[in-house]
């Protein structure tokens, strides 16, 4: 998906960061919903009903999607290969030579290995991947030291192609790498969200209402739920209006979806009106996000494209020292939290400010590295970095739920405010530092930001 935003935008380069903003937005009106309805039916209901909405809605998009294709023309299609005749010096230099070829099998060997014998050896006892693979003082398990060996392969890999291309082109990816460098420390505390942060909101958060502030909280929900279900509503029938004579089918399977969105979501907020009181889930929580990415997206889009656009350097800086701004609210709010406490009652108003900045910081981070990506990298490479660049949010998922496990550990061991606040100065200290390095970075990009 990505890649095929860059091919959309390739003649005008200067309106990325504004285009993967807002289809970042886009992204995330699916996440709102989809963490809404999804988490919503599995606390209430049961974890099965959960599941399979979001199966049955990921079904629906992936037909819409597919029904969608001669939407995108040539967009997309696969590469026509190229006679040898026309093949330039930089095309033979960026050739996948056989090394190439074995990293690229070893390593993705690896890694789904690793994907399927984690959770097989936790949940099972299952393992794909030897027990007893042990790197000299790692202190890691067996699968953990292979993944990482998988890791060193790729960037190997990495390096001997980008070595091979000429020097402005290399500095670039260069530059990128730095860039996908820092993203590891982003996602490691930005991802809490999927862990301590539930634990927080479960255990430390008042989300039992009673008279007024359940009957404010059914009224603020309800708003915050139905107006961007109308707004997303009121795009799509304006698309659908210049599209439906080229992809109608498409148009068909989307309103099929949209109506059943309508539908889920009224009942769910019915049925929150018909129950005293209420009790605000979980999962909640983690719609914020994507609430605030919806209501700020258009914001930072024209920011990006106005004269006040920021390096891309400072636009990281921004972003991790407003996600450190974040954990700070929420490591405050823990002051009355007294050490080894298994629960509290702590006030819905620092997790809400916590989403807020994580999200601001988000929207100055996550669309910039996808449109740097597109616009750093030559054509041969788009999909091989774009595939750098997840991987480095993958490993800051995984350093995430790590250490996000290690909550009840260093809360028996301090307090709550000790661990929130290793998650507030990580992301200040790298947003310090990228800044430092934005003349480098600069240097190295050769015109492009």
């Amino acid at each position: 998906m990505t890649s095929i935003i860059s091919e959309m935008y390739e003649k005008v380069p200067q309106k990325k960061d504004g285009a993967y903003t807002i289809f970042y937005m886009g992204v995330n009106a699916g996440a709102f919903f989809g963490i809404l309805l999804c988490g919503y039916l599995a606390e209430n209901i049961g974890w099965a009903y959960g599941f399979g909405l979001a199966g049955i809605f990921m079904l629906l998009g992936t037909l819409q999607f597919w029904l969608a294709k001669p939407l995108f023309g040539e967009i997309g299609d696969v590469p026509q290969k190229v006679s040898q005749g026309n093949i330039t010096s930089e095309n033979s230099l960026n050739s996948f030579s056989l090394l190439d070829k074995v990293l690229i099998s070893i390593t993705s060997v690896l890694g789904l290995l690793y994907l399927f014998n984690d959770p097989l050896s936790k949940v099972k006892g299952i393992y794909l991947l030897p027990k007893n693979f042990n790197f000299p003082f790692s202190g890691l398990e067996g699968p953990d030291n292979i993944i990482i060996l998988g890791l060193l392969l790729f960037v190997v890999l990495l390096t001997i192609r980008i070595i091979r291309y000429e020097t402005i082109v290399r500095d670039r990816m260069i530059a990128l790498c730095v860039f996908g460098f820092f993203t590891i420390f982003f996602w490691a505390s930005f991802e809490q969200a999927g862990s301590s942060l539930n634990i927080f909101a479960r255990d430390f958060t008042n989300r039992n209402l009673i008279g007024t502030s359940a009957s404010i909280y059914k009224v603020v929900n309800t708003v915050l739920t139905i107006a961007p279900l109308c707004i997303l509503t009121y795009v799509l029938v304006i698309l659908k209006k210049q599209t439906f004579k080229v992809i109608s089918l498409s148009n068909v399977v989307l309103a099929i979806t949209m109506l059943a969105l309508w539908g889920i979501t009224v009942w769910v907020l019915q049925r929150d009106f018909s129950q005293v009181g209420a009790e605000v889930t979980v999962s909640w929580f983690n719609t914020l996000n994507s609430f605030f990415i919806i209501a700020f997206a258009s914001f930072f889009s024209k920011w990006w494209e106005s004269k006040y656009n920021p390096s891309s350097a400072f636009k990281y800086a921004f972003g991790f020292i407003l996600l450190g701004v974040g954990f700070g609210f929420i490591a405050y709010g823990s002051l009355a939290i007294p050490s080894g406490a298994k629960t509290a009652s702590i006030s819905m108003l620092w997790l809400i400010l916590a989403y807020l900045f994580h999200t601001l910081g988000e929207l100055c981070l996550s669309p910039l590295g996808l449109s740097q990506v597109s616009k750093l990298v030559p054509a041969r490479m788009i999909g091989f970095m774009f595939g750098m660049w997840y991987l480095a949010i993958a490993i800051g998922n995984k350093i995430a739920g790590s250490i996000g496990g290690m909550i009840e550990e260093v809360t028996s061991k301090y307090d709550m405010t000790t661990f929130f606040l290793i998650f507030t100065l990580i992301p200040i200290v790298s947003g310090v530092l990228v800044g430092m390095l934005n003349p480098v970075l600069k240097k190295l990009m050769h015109g492009i930001d």
